[in-house]
Formats: structure tokens, sequence, C-alpha cells
């Protein structure tokens, strides 16, 4: 079964992060500022996870499946994602490089005592 959005809403609230209608709004503006960047054309990197990307694809010959007709079809813009090595591997069923995770790990650690520096400030 696929991770639906209503899926992740209900995994943050298990978790005991947050109560069900901010992990809701949590979501949903994550994926609209997702949106948004992609519809401005820039690509969103989500470290240990992967990279979102907008490409332009060229107008060029096509054919209709059905009835074998040549056609044109028209430029269009498209999202692609490729996944970090970290999720690759562990997807692949390798063990996630202990020192990469670490690497994470300690950047979200930097990046939490920043905040919490900034918010006494």
């Amino acid at each position: 079964m696929a991770m639906t959005k209503a899926r992740i809403i209900e995994a943050i609230f298990k978790e005991g992060v947050m109560p069900r209608k901010d992990a809701r709004d949590t979501v949903e503006k994550l994926t609209r500022i997702i949106k948004e960047t992609l519809a401005g054309e820039e690509d969103v990197m989500v470290s240990g996870f992967g990279k979102f990307q907008v490409r332009r694809k060229k107008a060029r010959r096509g054919r209709n499946p059905q009835t074998r007709e040549s056609m044109e079809l028209r430029p269009r813009r498209v999202v692609t994602f490729r996944p970090s090595g970290i999720l690759r591997r562990k997807i692949s069923g390798q063990e996630a490089d202990a020192a990469a995770d670490d690497v994470f790990d300690s950047e979200d650690k930097i990046r939490s005592k920043r905040v919490r520096k900034a918010d006494k400030q």
C-alpha cells in the first residue's frame, strides 16, 4: 500500500511529536512549499533523502500507441527525483554507512544549536 499524506500525518501523530492537527498543518505547509518551489523551477534537496528537480523536455515526435499515428509532442516540464546515496543503500538492503549517518546527525545537531542560540538572542 502506498504511503499517503494521511498516513504520514498519522505516523507523525503516533510518534508523539505533535497533535494530529499540528501534524496535518505541518505536512500541508511542507507540501505547499515544495510545490511552490518546484513550480518556480527551483530544486528541492533534502539531505539524506534526495533531490527533486524540474526538467524541461523539448518538443519531439511521438506515436499514439493505440492508432500508431505519428504526432508532435509539445514541450513540457517534468519533476524528477534522484535519491541520495544513503537512501539508495537503504532501499537496496545494504547497511547505511554509519559515518554518513553520523555526518547527517551532527549536521542536525549543529543546526538545532544554531536555532536555539538565535532564539535566545
